[in-house]
């Protein structure tokens, strides 16, 4: 139990701190999830992942805004996840193009 007028003061602005720090993290937490969840699928939709990634920085971008958390952690969690996400296009892509390539190969040798 706090003893002085300023510490139940401190208590209860600690609390409401605590409260906003939760709901960042939370939000930063469900956003990751979803990309993480949409890049285990075999194919991601590339407007999807897109749309989650946007989401992602700007509540990165926010969180570090509040100081929740720090300004580098945000940048490289974005980096991090940027890299992820042209990768698995990139493996998309290729997989695309062997596609293509083969079929249009049995087309001519007929």
């Amino acid at each position: 139990m706090p003893n002085t007028k300023s510490a139940r003061k401190a208590i209860k602005s600690s609390l409401r701190k605590r409260q906003n720090n939760n709901y960042w993290k939370n939000r930063i937490k469900a956003s990751i999830k979803s990309i993480r969840k949409t890049l285990e699928t075999k194919n991601p939709d590339n407007a999807i992942l897109n749309k989650d990634f946007v989401v992602l920085q700007k509540t990165l971008d926010k969180a570090s805004k509040n100081k929740v958390i720090h300004k580098n952690k945000a940048n490289r969690l974005k980096s991090r996840y940027a890299q992820k996400i042209t990768a698995r296009a990139e493996k998309v892509d290729t997989k695309s193009e062997k596609i293509k390539t083969k079929s249009t190969r049995a087309k001519t040798s007929k």
